[in-house]
């Protein structure tokens, strides 16, 4: 039997309250990526939401660990990062592949356009990915990263951050998001955080999990992604038409 038009899922749009604007005055990079027109919906055809597949067959054994990816230890504090993926009823999604990336613990990236004069770490590239399971949950083991500068204005500096990335059942259902630690002193300099209404930011900041921590080995950090609603976590691709990863059209309008 062939799929028609009719049969695709229909994926509701995200609630923009507590997302970032497209054009932040303070964020300089905005002024030259935000759309100056109206966006235009665009249909979903048999392509975009069937295809291609991405699953745990796809994953690698040592994806989800990026201190194990090189043949020596990464330079800095071993983490645990976990959490869950929820939907706004607080219901877990399974199957969603999470992708990570992040500076070393110098702040550095491995990328070519990186280049401040802190140290690149041989043994520590900065990518990982991993998929849900049945209750939504994810984890990775990593390096907690460091501080760097950048030019949007003054003595600008990153606070540590880790970039995530969703993807559900379709390439239509991309959602990205950088997830903070707790107390940071940068965060009162820093245009992404600020950028996103107040009440929302700390859904982007982790929590210390002791119950996690693996002693002599790793510091724990829950960090639970919530896909939709009031609780919702902030997403940078919000208000350009990104998709929810639940699949749900009971409502949409």
């Amino acid at each position: 039997m062939t799929a028609t038009s009719s049969d695709l899922p229909v994926y509701r749009r995200q609630d923009a309250d507590s997302h970032p604007p497209l054009d932040w005055p303070d964020y300089e990079s905005t002024k030259l990526r935000h759309p100056l027109n109206a966006p235009l919906d665009l249909p979903q055809r048999l392509t975009e939401v069937t295809g291609p597949l991405l699953g745990e067959t796809a994953l690698g054994p040592l994806d989800a660990d990026l201190t194990r990816q090189h043949a020596g230890e990464p330079i800095g504090q071993r983490i645990v990062v976990h959490g869950r993926v929820l939907d706004d009823a607080g219901r877990p999604v399974a199957g969603t592949l999470l992708e990570i990336w992040q500076a070393n613990a110098g702040g550095r990236y491995r990328h070519t356009r990186d280049n401040w004069p802190s140290p690149l770490d041989p043994n520590f590239s900065g990518v990982g990915r991993t998929v849900t399971d049945e209750a939504g949950r994810y984890a990775f083991t990593t390096i907690r990263p460091g501080a760097y500068p950048w030019r949007n204005h003054h003595n600008a500096w990153r606070p540590a951050h880790i970039h995530f990335s969703l993807l559900g059942r379709a390439f239509t259902q991309r959602l990205v998001t950088q997830m903070y630690f707790p107390d940071d002193p940068l965060f009162f300099q820093d245009p992404i955080m600020n950028a996103v209404p107040e009440a929302a930011r700390p859904r982007m900041i982790c929590a210390y999990d002791h119950d996690t921590t693996v002693p002599e080995w790793a510091l724990g950090f829950r960090w639970d992604v919530v896909l939709r609603g009031t609780a919702s976590t902030p997403f940078e691709s919000e208000l350009s038409g990104a998709a929810d990863l639940t699949g749900d059209d009971e409502d949409e309008a």
